[in-house]
């Protein structure tokens, strides 16, 4: 439901993430950490998935591209210390991912980041790649995506609604989990809910975030009603029904 980008170049940060309450912990290796601080960065989420205690979150680190100065020798240490999986920036080709799959090895899953033009135009073709090379999970990057468009990100993100449309109808063609991308306005709690809310909508399964304080939104968002649950319950208790067995369809609560 919740994926939190943390820099994995902020020590307090890095300790802070074993007692939130997201479901997944993101430590960035990209965009939330500088040139200079690199090495660093990955020296510490290196350490960090090796220290563990992260309970039941996921731990996922977020590369540098195979075509920048870091982005090798990341999955290289990353395939060494075995994180929950590694997420790779602007995945737009099944080559790609290949590529990101040779040096990681077999061991450890993939996430893509869906950010670019490109990704969009050949979404079946990556569905495809992914499902064969072990990566279950999309995230969709939503500024990046954006930025190359030259669309402007509204708060209704009216210009890529489409392409967010084919991206859930991808992932879900091929097999794949699929996260929504990031709301940039950490103070704007109702704009975040509201994006929350057009994002299980849409059909994803959860939202990547920048903020603890953006948590609560997307659980709530992405965590069943107790009204849907008990409706989820009694249909399948009315299939369940010994008169039900030959029928394709039943008549539930009206």
């Amino acid at each position: 439901r919740s994926a939190l980008y943390l820099p994995a170049s902020n020590p307090r940060a890095l300790e802070k993430a074993r007692s939130l309450d997201c479901d997944v912990v993101i430590l960035d290796l990209e965009d939330a950490v500088a040139p200079e601080a690199k090495e660093m960065a990955r020296a510490a989420a290196v350490a960090a998935v090796r220290e563990g205690g992260f309970g039941d979150r996921e731990l996922v680190v977020r590369a540098n591209g195979l075509d920048t100065p870091w982005g090798a020798a990341d999955l290289a240490e990353l395939d060494a210390a075995r994180p929950d999986a590694v997420l790779v920036t602007k995945i737009s080709t099944p080559e790609e991912i290949g590529a990101c799959r040779g040096v990681l090895g077999r061991h450890v899953p993939l996430w893509a980041m869906i950010e670019t033009c490109r990704a969009i135009l050949g979404l079946d073709r990556l569905g495809a790649a992914s499902r064969d090379l072990d990566v279950p999970v999309w995230v969709i990057g939503t500024n990046d995506l954006a930025k190359e468009m030259r669309c402007r990100l509204t708060p209704e993100r009216a210009p890529l609604q489409p392409a967010l449309a084919l991206a859930v109808t991808a992932a879900r063609a091929h097999g794949l989990s699929i996260l929504d991308g990031v709301f940039n306005d950490i103070a704007d709690d109702r704009t975040l809910h509201a994006q929350c809310a057009q994002g299980r909508e849409f059909g994803f399964d959860g939202k990547t975030l920048i903020h603890p304080s953006q948590i609560a939104a997307a659980n709530a968002a992405f965590t069943p009603t107790p009204e849907a649950l008990a409706q989820a319950r009694a249909i399948v208790a009315a299939f369940d029904e010994p008169d039900a067995a030959d029928k394709g369809v039943l008549k539930v609560d009206g």
